[in-house]
């Protein structure tokens, strides 16, 4: 496949997620405008490990990485192909130390998305550990894996653009003042191409540590940044909003 694929930052959303008013409708028609991938390889918040691990590249057991929700979020399955070619690819891209989890299945920083997005679970999946917080190490990263938009494989980078559980609210219209800086901050440098103020977002980002506590939400959007850096004249927010309180905004590159 010669298509150079889109590269996407997304806002994953908790196991409710597949409940919201418009939001399921929103990543569906998304998945509707993309090319269609030969294969998805994503980056959740919800992995951290290094070096590099590669998840389960045959049909294994979802991870169900939450607690305290109604059992019928513990029934979904997502029973997606596993894709070992594109996990050769990516230890041949990366070089160096990958180690691999076969047993370890998609968290719901992957699945809960794709099954909103590619809901027949038809095309195969590998998940692939965030393995630093550092922005730039990050960039890098999404960079060496930036060949595989060339071979029909969509990367996605899945996270939250803003993420303090402590200033979840009850209504998505309700929003911290903190919450809704950080949210425009992101838009225009988003809007400017401005790769340095985001990389940089601890010390350029208003109420940084308030919006993100940790930086593990955040941390996909510079793996996604690094995988479309030769086309950020096409960055565009495709979602954007509330959830609860945070802000979901979510990008395309390509």
């Amino acid at each position: 496949m010669d298509m150079t694929m889109p590269v996407l930052y997304l806002s994953h959303g908790a196991p409710p997620l597949i409940d919201h008013a418009t939001w399921p409708a929103e990543l569906a028609a998304w998945a509707g405008e993309l090319p269609r991938p030969r294969a998805i390889l994503i980056v959740s918040a919800h992995w951290e490990s290094a070096p590099v691990s590669i998840g389960a590249t045959s049909t294994v057991p979802l991870v169900y990485d939450f607690w305290g929700f109604d059992q019928h979020y513990y029934d979904v399955r997502y029973p997606a192909p596993g894709a070992p070619e594109l996990a050769a690819r990516v230890r041949a891209l990366l070089g160096g130390e990958v180690t691999e989890e076969p047993e370890r299945g998609l968290d719901h920083g992957a699945y809960v998305p794709l099954t909103q997005m590619y809901p027949d679970a038809d095309i195969p999946v590998l998940q692939v550990s965030v393995p630093t917080l550092d922005p730039r190490e990050l960039l890098k990263f999404g960079r060496a894996l930036a060949p595989l938009r060339q071979e029909g494989v969509l990367l996605v980078g899945s996270g939250f653009f803003t993420h303090n559980l402590r200033a979840i609210t009850g209504d998505d219209r309700q929003v911290h003042t903190f919450t809704a800086e950080f949210d425009q901050w992101g838009r225009e440098a988003l809007d400017a191409r401005n790769i340095d103020a985001l990389l940089d977002f601890e010390h350029t980002a208003p109420a940084a540590r308030l919006a993100h506590p940790r930086t593990e939400h955040f941390a996909p959007l510079f793996f996604t940044l690094g995988a479309g850096l030769d086309d950020l004249d096409s960055l565009r927010t495709v979602i954007d909003g509330y959830w609860l309180g945070m802000a979901r905004r979510s990008i395309q590159i390509g």
